[in-house]
């Protein structure tokens, strides 16, 4: 791991914003090569799949790390990778990966404009705690300006990750009070709490939206897709691996040894206090989270 990366760690700034809102927003994560090589794999996978029946409307497609190297680039991208162990800490991974492509026409060619919902579905209803634990994390990186409303722009509601209810019909039309587009420029990236509550949105502009999220959790969190990423461990490097999942056995999840987690090994020598952080997490408060209802959409 790029060591250049400890210039990004998670500042305390940055933390209250997180813990107080439910996101951060990282203007500039990639430079213009790397947004241009994701466009590019992105556009591949959108050329492949796209079915004439979904033509003019969303498309998301999840298990996306295998597509491109520029995804593989993503997992440990040295403007946000440091705030996510900052957030979550070191024994971690990538549970989950999609991208989103929004053409100008979906307006038209859907039945809804909004789908208000927390992320882990089932863990929402099956979890007892108020608030319930964060548990993951997500990065959108946009590939596409959404620096104005109406291109698609994920919407959120700050501060609802510290909330078990949101007042809100979950008629495909309605917004919560409170409710704002996450507008960035391209090359953003956007890390979001899990809790936080947030939607997709129609694109009435003349540009086609684009957007790659990277869920990352605890290694004993189950995957929530397929992740076919086995046959690249060999070309990775120890972090990788890990972030990719390799070594999930039952009690070295729970309870890890060092060569488990090389993260926590890299953090040891490059960021101590990451490495062996307070007892219950990054920090002493922990925000609320979650809304009842049921969740039909993603971002």
């Amino acid at each position: 791991m790029d060591i250049q990366c400890l210039a990004n760690r998670l500042t305390d700034k940055e933390r209250e914003f997180f813990e107080s809102n439910g996101y951060l927003v990282v203007e500039d994560a990639l430079d213009r090569s790397m947004n241009d090589r994701l466009i590019a794999a992105v556009d591949r996978v959108d050329a492949r799949d796209r079915s004439v029946e979904l033509a003019g409307q969303l498309l998301s497609i999840s298990n996306i790390v295998h597509e491109d190297d520029a995804f593989v680039d993503l997992i440990d991208l040295t403007m946000t990778f440091p705030k996510v162990w900052g957030i979550l800490g070191w024994n971690i991974y990538l549970y989950h990966s999609h991208l989103d492509v929004t053409p100008p026409e979906n307006a038209a060619a859907q039945n809804w404009s909004v789908a208000w919902h927390q992320d882990s579905m089932r863990v929402n209803d099956e979890i007892e705690s108020d608030p319930r634990p964060r548990l993951s994390l997500k990065i959108g990186y946009y590939l596409t300006d959404v620096s104005e409303s109406g291109r698609g722009n994920t919407l959120i509601v700050p501060g609802s990750h510290r909330r078990n209810e949101l007042d809100c019909a979950q008629d495909g039309r309605s917004s919560p009070d409170g409710a704002e587009p996450i507008c960035v420029p391209a090359g953003s990236a956007v890390l979001l709490d899990r809790r936080t509550w947030h939607s997709r949105s129609a694109n009435t502009s003349e540009m086609t939206r684009k957007v790659v999220w990277f869920g990352y959790s605890y290694r004993w969190l189950r995957p929530k897709d397929a992740m076919t990423v086995q046959h690249l461990y060999a070309g990775l490097d120890p972090i990788r691996r890990q972030i990719l999942g390799d070594g999930l056995s039952a009690n070295g999840v729970y309870d890890p040894v060092d060569a488990d987690v090389p993260l926590r090994q890299w953090l040891r020598e490059h960021d101590p206090a990451a490495a062996d952080p307070s007892p219950h997490g990054r920090s002493q408060s922990r925000p609320p989270a979650m809304v009842r209802g049921k969740n039909l959409g993603r971002n």
